[in-house]
């Protein structure tokens, strides 16, 4: 490496915005202690001592964000030197007093403001203009819309945009009961336009206290709860999960869009748009209501999740009795060995 992997450009702009443009290659930029004095405005001293105080103070693990290249020096002789990542360079970025070093500080501090206000950070720009082709700057808007795809299907974020939708109904009465059982309805058609089982069945068929997690692929926490053994989307695996967050997000686009142009729903209707939405879409129609009720499906969960509760608790246990005793068997081998005394003769 002659120079540095990636590009990064702190400036101001004509209105007094602060900007900063980076160029990453394999989702970091490589640095020298020269070329981030040269970016900051200051001495490589001076980035060398900042470094060093990152380090001593835990903030970063050196050996997770230096690497060591072999660069080209004046002599035309090539030597190891000493490079160090985006993590390093922002933590810099926060210790340096340097004109360039304030500009970089607000703008970090603006998106960080924005994304503690707001839950996220965009940068609109760079998605409106994707990378070349074939350039080895990484193009996330993919995964960007799977993300909001993930969002907007989620069981709270659907519930409120169908019960916004069901709204606009011409006969749409304000009733809790009313929208919890149309909205039932709908999650069971999508799961079943997805997975080819409904909510409960799902549940039913998938919630073992013998598999590892007992059959969940997502929950909340460190931890599976009781909380998350009744929901049906944590049993899906991933290609399940893209599928159905697809279809969701599509249906809702089509019954927002209803909505939004005045056309005259009613309740009742909902139903029968949702299945036709999904005949039209070459998806699976639920025929019926299911073989399983959604009470019957969270009792079965329920009843797994004690058992497996026992049995995982059965198994921390264990596991900290072994580590008690390798504890034991190292602090054995720590003390001091008494030796053996001689007979005295008589």
């Amino acid at each position: 490496m002659d120079s540095a992997k990636g590009e990064l450009l702190v400036y101001q702009t004509d209105d007094g915005q602060v900007k900063i443009d980076v160029r990453l290659e394999d989702e970091t930029i490589w640095l020298t202690q020269q070329l981030m004095a040269e970016l900051f405005q200051t001495t490589k001293q001076n980035i060398g001592q900042h470094l060093k105080n990152v380090f001593s103070e835990g903030e970063l693990l050196e050996n997770s964000v230096v690497k060591k290249f072999f660069t080209t020096a004046a002599d035309g002789k090539k030597y190891k030197t000493n490079f160090y990542n985006l993590d390093a360079i922002i933590s810099v970025g926060y210790r340096v007093k340097s004109h360039v070093a304030t500009r970089f500080r607000i703008w970090a501090t603006h998106r960080l403001k924005e994304y503690l206000i707001k839950g996220f950070v965009m940068d609109d720009e760079r998605l409106k203009n994707p990378p070349v082709k074939g350039s080895a700057i990484p193009d996330y808007f993919d995964e960007l819309l799977a993300r909001i795809r993930d969002i907007r299907a989620s069981e709270r974020r659907m519930y409120l945009r169908v019960r916004e939708i069901f709204a606009m109904a011409a006969d749409y009465e304000p009733s809790w009961s009313e929208t919890t059982k149309f909205f039932s309805i709908i999650q069971n058609r999508l799961h079943f336009a997805a997975t080819g089982m409904t909510a409960a069945e799902l549940i039913r068929s998938r919630a073992d206290y013998l598999r590892p997690n007992m059959g969940l692929t997502s929950w909340k926490g460190d931890e599976v709860r009781k909380t998350d053994v009744i929901i049906a989307k944590n049993y899906l695996e991933e290609a399940e999960i893209d599928e159905l967050n697809r279809i969701v997000v599509m249906w809702l686009d089509f019954a927002e869009d209803q909505a939004k142009r005045r056309k005259q729903v009613f309740m009742k209707d909902w139903e029968r748009k949702l299945e036709e939405f999904l005949r039209f879409n070459e998806r699976r129609v639920l025929p019926d209501a299911g073989k399983v009720s959604k009470t019957s499906a969270d009792g079965y969960a329920k009843v797994e999740y004690e058992k497996f509760e026992v049995r995982r608790r059965e198994y921390k246990e264990t596991l900290a009795e072994k580590e008690y005793i390798a504890q034991l068997e190292e602090a054995a081998k720590s003390l001091p060995v008494k030796k053996k005394e001689g007979k005295k003769n008589a």
